[in-house]
C-alpha cells in the first residue's frame, strides 16, 4: 500500500470480489481497536451488525455489482471494544492484476450525525411550538434561525470532507484518488464520443539532491511553489495533480500530440527561468502519451511513463511524447 494511502485521515480498504478484506490503512486499524491481522482475509461482514448485513446485501453488493460503485453509503462498523462507529463509505470496483477488487474510503460521520441529532431535536421543537403555542411568533423564528445555522454547519462538514477526499494537503492541489477518477471520465468519454486528450507526467529532476542536500522542509517548499507555478501556466480546462512524491500529472483535454508537446515544453523551460532562491536552480522532465485511437488508463500511463523516463535517459530537462519516440 502507499505510504500516504496508509497515512491519510481517512479510512481505506481494499476487498475481493468475494467480500475479503486484503489490504487496510492504519488510519483504519487505529479508528477500529483491531490488529492489522484480524482484518486480513476477513469477510467484511464480521465487523457489521445484522440489521447493517441486511442493508449490505440489500444496496451495497447490488450496486457495486451493477455500476461498479457506491457513493455516500451510510454504515456502522463494529469497534473492537463492541460499540458500533458510523462511517460514510465510498466503493469503487475496478480490475487489478486480473483480479477484481473494490476499494472502499471511510470517514466517520459522528460529528454530522450529532449535528444531525440536533436538527432532529430542533425540528421536533418547531413542530410542537406550531401545535402548542402559535402565537409565539418569534420564538418559532429563533428556531428557524437554528435549523438555518445546523444546515449550514452540515453543508461546511460535507465540503470538508470532500476536500479531504480529494485535496493533496502538501500542494493543496488534487491527489492521486481524484487523478484516477479523472482519467477514468476521460477515457470513458474518449470510448463514447472520440474526444482526444493528452496526459502529462512530470518529475523532478534529481530531487533526492535537493532533499539530502537543504532538508527536507525545503523539499517540501519547492513542492509546494511548483505547484503553484504549474497552476497559474495552465489553461482552465487542464486538470493537474500530484501523483506521489515529486511527480505530478497534468491533463491537457482536446489536446493532440503536437499541441500537448508544445506544452510541456512551454513547462519545461517556465520551470527552469523561474525564481528558485531555495534551492539556486530547478528543473523538470516530462513526458506526454495522448489518447488519440485506441487506449486505456493502464496503457496511457505507460507510454506517458516511458516518454518521462527517455527524457531522462536524454540528459533530463527536457519534455518528450511518446508518439515521436516510436516513430524515430
Amino acid at each position: 500500500m502507499d505510504a500516504r494511502l496508509n497515512e491519510v485521515p481517512c479510512g481505506f480498504l481494499t476487498m475481493e470480489q468475494n467480500g475479503d478484506i486484503i489490504e487496510v490503512n492504519r488510519t483504519l486499524i487505529e479508528w477500529t481497536g483491531y490488529e492489522k491481522q484480524q482484518f486480513m482475509n476477513v469477510h467484511i461482514e464480521k465487523f457489521l451488525t445484522v440489521a447493517n448485513k441486511l442493508i449490505f446485501h440489500s444496496y451495497f453488493y447490488p450496486n457495486i455489482n451493477i455500476y461498479g460503485y457506491v457513493c455516500e453509503f451510510f454504515i456502522h462498523l463494529r469497534h473492537a471494544d463492541g460499540k458500533n462507529i458510523a462511517y460514510l463509505m465510498n466503493a469503487r470496483r475496478y480490475e487489478r492484476d486480473g483480479m477484481e477488487v473494490t476499494d472502499c474510503i471511510l470517514v466517520k460521520m459522528e460529528k454530522r450525525i450529532n449535528c444531525e441529532l440536533e436538527l432532529r431535536t430542533t425540528k421536533a421543537n418547531l413542530e410542537a411550538a406550531y401545535k402548542e403555542q402559535k402565537h409565539v411568533l418569534a420564538e418559532i423564528r429563533v428556531l428557524n434561525e437554528e435549523i438555518t445555522l445546523k444546515q449550514q454547519e452540515l453543508m461546511k462538514i460535507n465540503t470538508k470532507l470532500l476536500e479531504v477526499s480529494n485535496t493533496d494537503h502538501l500542494t493543496s492541489i488534487a491527489n492521486r484518488r481524484y487523478f484516477q477518477e479523472k482519467i477514468e471520465s476521460y477515457v470513458n468519454t474518449f470510448e463514447k464520443k472520440r474526444q482526444i486528450f493528452s496526459l502529462c507526467i512530470l518529475d523532478i529532476d534529481f530531487f533526492k539532491k535537493v532533499n539530502d542536500t537543504f532538508g527536507h522542509i525545503v523539499g517540501d517548499v519547492v513542492l509546494r511553489k511548483l505547484a503553484e507555478l504549474l497552476k497559474t501556466a495552465l489553461r482552465p480546462q487542464d486538470f493537474l495533480a500530484r501523483y506521489g512524491g515529486e511527480e505530478f500529472v497534468i491533463i491537457f483535454p482536446n489536446a493532440n500530440e503536437i499541441e500537448a508537446l508544445n506544452m510541456a515544453q512551454f513547462l519545461n523551460k517556465m520551470v527552469q527561468q523561474a525564481n528558485w532562491s531555495e534551492v539556486g536552480s530547478l528543473t523538470i522532465s516530462l513526458g506526454v502519451a495522448t489518447c488519440e485511437k485506441k487506449c486505456t488508463i493502464t496503457s496511457l500511463i505507460a507510454a506517458a511513463d516511458e516518454a518521462l523516463y527517455a527524457s531522462k535517459r536524454n540528459g533530463r530537462n527536457r519534455a518528450t511524447h511518446y508518439d515521436f519516440m516510436i516513430k524515430e
